[in-house]
């Protein structure tokens, strides 16, 4: 009987992040659902809760049984680094809470996985996203971005990848898998 695993990738952003769900069956990639949450808030702590509530009701209408999400970069801008981080503190927290491993990437291992090398174009990410998905159109920058982290994590925990995986040193830390 052959596993099917459905998982939640995230691209985190304060103004806008980015969700894509697949579902691995049979070897095979499915697309489930990808959109984007919008914040449009009086503040910081506000965007953040919004980012943690509508996060938990995708978690709770798609019912994914792992989550991966894109490391944060280190940006010209410390305070722009800073706000991406507590955007993605808030996903994760939401993840966690909803018992689901979390998994993290960095933008390199996600490009490198899905087009092939480390430097690639958002555009040519979201072309690759759409036909290893067999979408009918190409999914918008932020859906596309999550996708990928999806797909780079299936392809890390399934054959190849997965004996790759388990060759490299993995770190627990604080309920997050380090690869």
């Amino acid at each position: 009987m052959t596993e099917t695993r459905r998982i939640v990738g995230l691209d985190p952003g304060l103004r806008t992040t980015g969700f894509g769900v697949i579902e691995i069956h049979a070897g095979r990639h499915l697309y489930i659902a990808s959109g984007s949450i919008t914040t449009e808030g009086d503040g910081l702590p506000m965007r953040l809760g919004i980012i943690a509530r509508d996060l938990a009701h995708i978690v709770q209408e798609y019912r994914p049984h792992e989550a991966c999400i894109e490391q944060v970069f280190v940006n010209i801008n410390p305070k722009s680094t800073l706000l991406l981080g507590q955007a993605r503190g808030a996903a994760i927290t939401a993840l966690v809470i909803a018992g689901l491993p979390v998994y993290e990437y960095t933008a390199n291992q996600i490009k490198q996985s899905v087009v092939g090398h480390g430097k690639a174009h958002k555009e040519q990410v979201q072309h690759m996203v759409q036909r290893l998905l067999m979408l009918q159109a190409t999914p918008a920058p932020d859906a596309a971005d999550a996708l990928a982290c999806a797909i780079c994590h299936a392809n890390s925990t399934t054959g190849v990848g997965k004996t790759v995986l388990a060759t490299t040193q993995r770190r627990r830390r604080s309920g997050r898998m380090m690869i």
